[in-house]
């Protein structure tokens, strides 16, 4: 099956140009500094700069200048206008003076996607930039000789210059799929959920496994379900912190449910008509599903819409 959803999820669908193959044109890097775009990242929160009524994820060079020296940069790329678009990361310690000043405000990520704080085009943005920097700050020593690392690559990779390692910016694929049978889809609770939301089954790709069998080995492991057809839906970056979400739905051969404890607290067959229900927040008990920012709530829209033709 494939998706028409792409650019309608949450952090997908950037219109950048990433220029994979230019970063390391210092000349040209340099020139995309002027007038540029600037993604701030603090601690676990964006620097968001007042714009009238609304917000600007990217600042110009003075603002992001004046929230404090960039213990990281790296190029994002550039946009229809050849603006060059850069990720920053600066000290934690900096919010609270940012704060104080009164035409920034400082919010994490879920919410500004929550809360619509931005055009949808830049969530692409601030997600390569959470992801990206996270790697950053994390990979600070060579991983083959523990020697420092340093920047290249206009951020795009670490090198070591004692044994001459060359380190790439990862990104952890993550499998979640919505187990089918007939009318009725499989939705389970995590204790870290919120109360009442249910979703759909989830887990990381092993090494050495296909996006089949992981998403075949998850819905066994973790509700027991024997599995049969897959059929991929859409993918979304997920920096929480550096993932990758790829959705699917999955045919359970059977309803008999034995769920793993440890992974979930609860997991049950639910009708189309009840998914309905947890999609627009009106269901009885008050459960509700994810809200539209993650793609398990589009997976269950898809079921909704239509049942067991997502094999077809």
């Amino acid at each position: 099956m494939s998706s028409s959803r792409e650019t309608q999820l949450t952090y997908a669908g950037s219109m950048l140009d990433r220029l994979s193959e230019q970063r390391g044109d210092t000349a040209l890097v340099e020139s995309l500094r002027a007038n540029a775009r600037n993604f701030v990242l603090a601690g676990e929160s964006f620097v968001l700069a007042k714009r009238g009524e609304g917000f600007d994820a990217g600042l110009t060079n003075d603002e992001a200048a004046s929230t404090g020296d960039a213990l990281e940069t790296a190029l994002l790329g550039k946009d229809g206008k050849s603006r060059g678009h850069f990720a920053h990361a600066i000290s934690p310690s900096r919010i609270d003076g940012i704060k104080a000043r009164g035409d920034f405000i400082v919010v994490d990520l879920r919410s500004i996607a929550l809360q619509g704080l931005v055009p949808p085009e830049d969530m692409s943005a601030l997600a390569t930039s959470k992801a990206l920097l996270f790697w950053h700050e994390r990979h600070r020593f060579c991983s083959n000789c523990g020697k420092p690392t340093r920047p290249a690559q206009a951020g795009w990779r670490r090198d070591c210059a004692a044994c001459g390692g060359q380190h790439f910016p990862r990104t952890d694929p993550c499998v979640i799929m919505l187990a089918v049978r007939g009318e009725h889809c499989l939705l389970a609770r995590q204790t870290r959920f919120p109360p009442g939301m249910w979703s759909a089954l989830a887990g990381f790709v092993e090494p050495g496994e296909s996006i089949e069998e992981a998403v075949r080995r998850e819905a066994l492991e973790e509700a027991g379900i024997p599995a049969g057809r897959v059929a991929y839906f859409a993918s979304q970056p997920w920096p929480f912190p550096m993932s990758i979400m790829i959705g699917c739905f999955v045919e359970a051969k059977t309803e008999k449910l034995k769920i793993d404890e440890v992974e979930l607290e609860a997991a049950r067959w639910v009708t189309k008509d009840e998914c309905s229900l947890l999609l627009t927040g009106k269901h009885p008990a008050r459960f509700f599903a994810p809200p539209p920012l993650a793609i398990a709530h589009h997976l269950i829209k898809g079921f909704v819409e239509r049942c067991a033709e997502v094999f077809d």
